[in-house]
């Protein structure tokens, strides 16, 4: 048996030359013998997989239920006494409780398993100093790997280099924006979302590359722990099934109670024979269980369960639907904990013109509406030059990438820029045909303290810059805004502020983008070409 790994829960508070001292591992990674010997110690990067209830025990669960065995003893006797149809009814409620149970236990197994598939399938390490390309439940701890942009990460893991690097956290913590990351140590006590130094299993790196030493694998992990508090939930019962429990109790031992005293005064008071008494009592008992109670409960949980499987919830048990109705308030920390983590551009605003925009998600259905009507790229570039610019802008100024795997659109990348990319199919722009007839030549990437983005790019002209970030610092930038009719003018501060606050108001996150021309010849971008004189093309609220 592999020998089980310590968790530490503060390789954020060390320096990473510390965690590679600990750990006996150097920049250079493991060699092939330290990692065989490692494996053999820790065992594989995977979680574990208990070991699922046969069907014989799941059906036994399902009939765990005093009002069942109240039934099923009523079946018996009904059948004692030749009433057929009564025994058939009764068995058949009996069976259609357990197996809608059954199925739909079944179904949420399966959606609780997803969790094992989060650990990326491969991983880039560094093994006898060099770079290999192996599968993640080789990993162990002391492994160097390497980190690029579209990348799960595949362990929990202490950064040593980073550059750029921003990964989406949301599976873990809930937040929907990709933190940004560094190298150096963070407090002992800090939250597991402020832990800017660590990576964990499971989540995506967005932008940026690292190199970084893994600290846990398999169970070990962050994504791991939650597995296991997920097996190590107590069974409850919801409201109604105590209800029903406990009236199941009382009306058994009421009717057993009336049945005896039947019994007794009719042989002790009345002198009747015994056999034919206790057919009275047995009788008297049958016509007291109410037998189309269950019945009841089961079809009005089914039909719940049905319903909420149409809206794409799965229910693991039936009586869970009552107790989801009994809530009355739900509190959660933020919204990301409640989302896909995908967003949507809603609405583009350029000088003096607003257009709506269709769809939701990453999949390009929908339009830019301007006036209510659908435009298309040719009347986007005729009637809203502005709006034009902005959209191409946003296909260009842009490292995210999409694609459509299985008729779902899958994003590698930042879901601001995802956003964004939808915006441009949307409106008729090929994001890959528009980088290739638009070569990008230098970027000037996103950085929390700039917090711009900016992409050079050969024009008739000579060159342009396309710029992109929080509008406050980009309207600092700007001295010119670009009219709806393509003409440029003046900027108005003022405006640009209330069509902020409005989208802010409206709850959307706010991009503006802005554009300038440069020199011909013009191969390197820096922070100076950018600083003024930019125009402004407009705002998405997203």
């Amino acid at each position: 048996m592999p020998e089980q790994q310590i968790q530490s829960t503060h390789w954020h508070a060390r320096q990473a030359e510390e965690a590679l001292l600990e750990l006996d591992s150097t920049a250079a990674g493991l060699t092939h013998e330290q990692a065989a010997q490692r494996l053999l110690r820790y065992g594989p990067n995977r979680l574990d997989e208990a070991k699922p209830a046969s069907v014989w025990q799941r059906v036994l669960r399902h009939l765990n239920n005093v009002l069942l065995y109240v039934l099923i003893a009523a079946a018996l006797v009904t059948g004692l006494m030749g009433h057929w149809v009564d025994t058939f009814v009764i068995i058949a409620v009996v069976v259609l409780n357990v197996a809608i149970g059954f199925v739909q236990e079944g179904k949420a197994e399966k959606a609780l398993q997803a969790i094992r598939h989060l650990l990326a399938p491969h991983a880039v390490v560094l093994r006898d100093g060099r770079q290999q390309d192996i599968d993640a439940a080789d990993l162990v701890p002391g492994d160097v790997v390497l980190l690029a942009s579209g990348d799960s990460l595949p362990a929990d893991v202490r950064l040593l280099q980073a550059r750029n690097l921003r990964i989406d956290e949301a599976a873990l913590t809930g937040e929907s924006v990709p933190v940004d990351k560094q190298v150096d140590a963070v407090a002992d006590d800090a939250a597991i979302g402020d832990r800017i130094c660590m990576g964990y299993a499971g989540t995506l790196v967005t932008q940026g590359q690292a190199r970084a030493v893994v600290v846990a694998t398999g169970a070990a992990t962050e994504i791991g722990r939650i597995g296991r508090m997920l097996e190590a939930v107590e069974q409850g019962t919801t409201p109604l099934l105590r209800k029903m429990q406990d009236f199941g109790r009382i009306l058994t031992l009421f009717i057993l109670a009336t049945g005896g005293l039947l019994f007794l005064f009719g042989t002790l008071v009345r002198g009747m024979g015994a056999g034919e008494m206790f057919m009275a009592a047995v009788g008297l008992s049958v016509a007291a269980i109410p037998e189309g109670l269950p019945a009841i409960m089961t079809i009005t949980l089914a039909i719940g369960v049905q319903r909420m499987a149409a809206r794409n919830a799965v229910i693991r048990r039936l009586p869970a639907v009552e107790a989801l109705g009994s809530v009355t308030v739900i509190c959660s920390d933020k919204t990301g904990t409640l989302t896909r983590n995908e967003m949507t551009v809603q609405e583009v605003i350029c000088a003096g013109q607003s257009l709506d925009v269709e769809g939701a998600g990453y999949a390009p259905t929908g339009s830019l509406l301007l006036h209510g009507s659908a435009v298309d790229a040719a009347a986007l570039a005729a009637h809203s030059p502005a709006a034009a610019a902005l959209v191409e802008a946003a296909a260009l100024c842009n490292d995210a990438s999409l694609h459509e795997k299985e008729q779902h659109w899958v994003l590698a990348g930042d879901p601001t820029e995802g956003a964004l990319l939808t915006l441009a199919m949307k409106a008729g722009l090929s994001p890959t045909v528009v980088q290739v007839d638009r070569p990008r030549l230098d970027v000037i990437p996103f950085e929390s303290e700039h917090r711009f983005m900016a992409t050079l790019h050969a024009c008739e002209a000579g060159s342009e810059v396309l710029v992109k970030g929080a509008p406050e610092r980009i309207l600092a930038m700007c001295s010119q805004q670009l009219e709806a009719d393509g003409v440029e003018r003046a900027l108005d501060e003022a405006h640009w502020h209330n069509r902020i606050e409005a989208q802010a108001r409206a709850g959307r996150r706010v991009l503006a983008f802005a554009r300038c021309r440069l020199g011909v010849g013009k191969q390197d971008l820096e922070h100076a070409d950018v600083a003024s004189g930019l125009t402004l093309l407009g705002l998405v609220g997203i």
